[in-house]
């Protein structure tokens, strides 16, 4: 945690629009969120989501961001929430690098995870059925 304050404190001089104060705004959240403290990750990580889509049109750095904000908003139990992260998240992965590579499976399977939180089961089957034969072929 030490060493993510750390690189905070390095970026966070610099301008709204610069990378690396992102970079470091979501390393202090991820850090945040795995020491047991979600609570106060969860503005640092929503910030740092919002420069990046006002600021940087880096697709791949706002999908972790997304992700890491999701991680979040799920240690806090708010799935309704996690599961709109994931829906979108899950659309922009596929339509970026298509439904048979690996990221979006992976992304495919948090996706189900989200679904299953908020016992959207009929969904989770329809998904999970038109996913498999992907991931076996796939993977």
């Amino acid at each position: 945690l030490a060493l993510a304050w750390a690189c905070w404190k390095t970026y966070a001089g610099r301008s709204e629009a610069d990378k690396f104060r992102c970079s470091g705004m979501n390393v202090l959240g991820g850090a945040l969120r795995s020491n047991g403290r979600p609570e106060e990750a969860l503005p640092v990580l929503e910030a740092c989501l919002a420069l990046l889509r006002r600021y940087q049109r880096d697709g791949d750095n706002i999908l972790a961001a997304q992700s890491n904000l999701a991680g979040c908003l799920n240690a806090l139990g708010r799935h309704d929430e996690v599961l709109v992260l994931m829906r979108e998240t899950y659309a922009r992965w596929v339509s970026k690098l298509g439904v048979s590579h690996e990221e979006s499976i992976r992304i495919g399977c948090n996706l189900v995870l989200s679904l299953n939180k908020v016992e959207l089961w009929d969904e989770t089957k329809s998904f999970t059925r038109d996913q498999l034969p992907v991931a076996r072929r796939t993977l």
